[in-house]
């Protein structure tokens, strides 16, 4: 996708393969700013500070970091140390641990001089499948919001969607924003309304940014404002994203994604969820008893990054000091409140047979 008029992806190789590349989220909107990962050591912690985050990332920058243990130490003891130490990173994107079983059973039954070159290989197919999906969704998307504005001829299109499932959730085009980058750039009339997404408000920084560098119209709200357009008609259509899925399409999004889908409902706004096939779970049944919610550090709700007036990024305290906080990062939304779901193989009803008719599992 487009920075200021090049192109880029959120992960790369470098040095042959000796290291890895990535953009360092953490620094955005104001910073842009690249790092190097060296070790699988670097890359767990990239992944664990969010300097990567999204799930399909995720799951691509623990296959690379496998790729970098396995470069040190090809023994089965040192690939399942990597493999648990990446593992523990995030707990509730399915993705991660995906992508580092896809590598370890590539590498499992090699010899050892050959582990590390299949461990690259695995990777860079998982990173290219990851893009080709991505680009998948967005056609299939785009058809829907085709649809949309069929029926609205002449007016403009507005979209809600929370968090940032765009490119810079995975390595290229992203997953909820994809239909709305093939959207723009086949002439739709669509605009963006973009949640801020607090505690670490990566709607705001992070969603807004893609979305200005590429030219799509948008605007800012506040997480709570989104009800408030539904009823008044200003939303004609939710998407998003979704960091574990399960086989009867309850879906676990960033926290407050149950809410927007409440309002949709309620509202008689269809609600997408778009996501690849490497974020469905067949073992779960139930989402909200059985996907594990990841709770973060208290310090992203008590206190804000931002730029200051010398053009400094700094962190601010928001609460009183001593006040506790609590930080669930994801919650769950039943199928029974998503419209469709939107996938690399097209779009499906939130159910079971559903998702079964997409793909052909014997779980």
């Amino acid at each position: 996708m487009n920075i200021d008029g090049s192109p880029w992806r959120t992960i790369w190789l470098e040095e042959g393969g000796r290291s890895v590349g990535v953009i360092d989220q953490t620094q955005l909107p104001h910073q842009f700013k690249t790092k190097s990962l060296g070790c699988c050591a670097e890359a767990a912690a990239a992944i664990s500070t969010m300097v990567v985050r999204g799930a399909p990332l995720i799951g691509v920058t623990g296959a690379y970091g496998l790729m970098l243990a396995l470069q040190v130490d090809s023994s089965d003891a040192a690939l399942e140390a990597a493999f648990e130490q990446l593992n523990a990173t995030r707990p509730t994107a399915i993705n991660l641990r995906w992508a580092l079983e896809r590598v370890r059973a590539k590498v499992q039954p090699l010899p050892l001089d050959q582990r590390a070159a299949a461990a690259k290989a695995e990777a860079a197919a998982i990173a290219e499948e990851d893009v080709a999906m991505c680009e998948a969704i967005g056609e299939h998307g785009l058809e829907l919001f085709r649809q949309l504005a069929a029926a609205r001829p002449g007016q403009q299109l507005n979209v809600l969607t929370h968090c940032n499932a765009g490119w810079l959730a995975t390595v290229d085009w992203g997953t909820a924003l994809a239909p709305i980058y093939k959207a723009h750039r086949a002439g739709l009339n669509i605009h963006v309304w973009v949640d801020e997404t607090r505690p670490r408000n990566q709607g705001a920084s992070l969603t807004a940014y893609e979305l200005a560098k590429e030219g799509v119209p948008h605007t800012v709200i506040v997480d709570n404002a989104g009800g408030h357009l539904m009823q008044h008609g200003l939303v004609d259509a939710v998407i998003v994203g979704t960091d574990r899925t399960t086989r009867n399409g309850d879906v676990c999004n960033k926290i407050g994604t149950y809410l927007k889908a409440l309002a949709a409902n309620d509202n008689g706004v269809p609600f997408y969820v778009a996501l690849p096939a490497s974020t469905i779970d067949w073992s779960i049944g139930d989402g909200v008893a059985e996907i594990p919610i990841e709770a973060r550090s208290e310090l992203e709700v008590t206190h804000i990054q931002g730029v200051a007036g010398n053009a400094e990024i700094c962190t601010v305290q928001l609460t009183p000091t001593g006040t506790k906080a609590f930080n669930p990062a994801f919650d769950v939304t039943p199928a029974r409140l998503v419209t469709a779901l939107i996938t690399e193989r097209g779009v499906a009803a939130a159910t079971e047979a559903g998702l079964r008719g997409l793909y052909a599992v014997a779980n």
